[in-house]
């Protein structure tokens, strides 16, 4: 069938290890990279960018950067958010400061702040763990909303107390600001999305990965056999904050065009953390199936009942969402701990060995 692995032989350590040891992955990863790059630009409607495309590769990201600090390096987080708007105003500030630099060049290194932050209040993981740290984060949460709102600087003193993305161009384009075209704005959060995650899946499969994962599993036995706790837990802090923030600049710059610090409020954060866990924890495939079952579970409740004859209201449909995402953290948490991911792995073996019992 589709799957099937005859013929596929491995003769050396390397290539069993390779990131694609069945040569269908790599096939079927070509086909989501043309759909994404060529296929969906050309058919895709204003509603299809702003509703789904766009906030599914933003969620994406930002849950990646969370998955690698929790589900890779065991180290729990409940202030995703707050890193997210660091890296928003960050590259707010940039832009207003230094207008000929590159807006692309701006969201990356956007980063660099959040990172920095990340760090700061990550040391407090190297004397706790497990509930309390997730409670100091939860502090990072509401000191650095409340820093959003009372340091007019951050905002330019602007009177409204939020940010306005201005109009931006790259090579004669507008990429950000009212002007800009939503596909031009898909293309550089696609190409964004793109390269952070290639260079979060090399992480995960080297040294620094299994480092975290050692840490992850048992910090205790990692110090024993030589891991430097201290660089390992603050490795994690770093690069995952510095996703984080680069999608909190996507999140304003390229989707949502201003905001105010309730936007990086304790909602947004569990909005990540499920999308994280609804995917599966310490998975790359996880986030990005975990953030189109989000994103996209509001747009089906609202068009799907429509399109059946069976209008609801839109209250009703935000309680179903709630109720229905709720419902499946509990399955995920009970049933399958390791998320939307896991079950695809189930999915791809059963395909491999088809037709022949599992």
């Amino acid at each position: 069938m589709l799957y099937r692995t005859a013929g596929q032989f491995k003769t050396s350590y390397q290539a069993d290890q390779a990131l694609f040891p069945v040569r269908q992955d790599a096939v079927l990863l070509g086909l989501i990279l043309l759909l994404a790059w060529v296929i969906f630009p050309l058919v895709a409607s204003e509603f299809a960018f702003q509703t789904l495309l766009i906030p599914i590769l933003i969620y994406a990201l930002a849950a990646l950067g969370l998955n690698i600090l929790t589900g890779y390096a065991g180290q729990l987080s409940l202030g995703t958010a707050a890193f997210m708007g660091v890296g928003a105003y960050a590259c707010y500030k940039l832009v207003t400061l230094m207008p000929w630099l590159n807006p692309v060049v701006a969201i990356l290194l956007s980063g660099a702040f959040s990172a920095g932050v990340g760090v700061a209040f990550g040391i407090p993981s190297l004397r706790i763990k497990g509930f309390y740290l997730a409670i100091a984060t939860l502090a990072a949460q509401f000191f650095l909303v409340w820093l959003f709102e009372k340091w007019g600087w951050l905002y330019n003193y602007n009177a409204s107390g939020a940010i306005q993305v201005p109009n931006l161009e790259m090579f004669g384009v507008y990429v950000a600001g009212p002007q800009a075209s939503s596909t031009v704005q898909y293309f550089v959060v696609l190409g964004v999305v793109t390269l952070l995650t290639l260079v979060c899946i090399n992480l995960t499969r080297g040294n620094l990965g299994r480092t975290w994962k050692a840490t992850r599993d048992m910090d205790i036995a990692a110090e024993l056999i030589g891991i430097n706790l201290m660089r390992s837990k603050l490795t994690a802090f770093a690069i995952s904050s510095y996703v984080v923030g680069v999608a909190g600049a996507l999140f304003v710059f390229m989707w949502r065009g201003a905001a105010e610090p309730n936007l990086f409020d304790i909602p947004l954060s569990f909005r990540i953390l499920f999308i994280a866990i609804i995917g599966g924890l310490g998975s790359i495939l996880g986030n990005y199936l975990g953030a189109i079952l989000i994103v996209g579970l509001p747009v089906v409740l609202n068009t799907l009942p429509e399109a059946l004859g069976l209008p609801i209201s839109s209250a009703t449909v935000e309680h179903l969402n709630i109720m229905i995402v709720g419902s499946l953290i509990i399955f995920f948490l009970i049933i399958e701990p390791h998320g939307l991911a896991r079950l695809w792995a189930l999915i791809r073996e059963k395909l491999i060995i088809w037709p022949f019992p599992y």
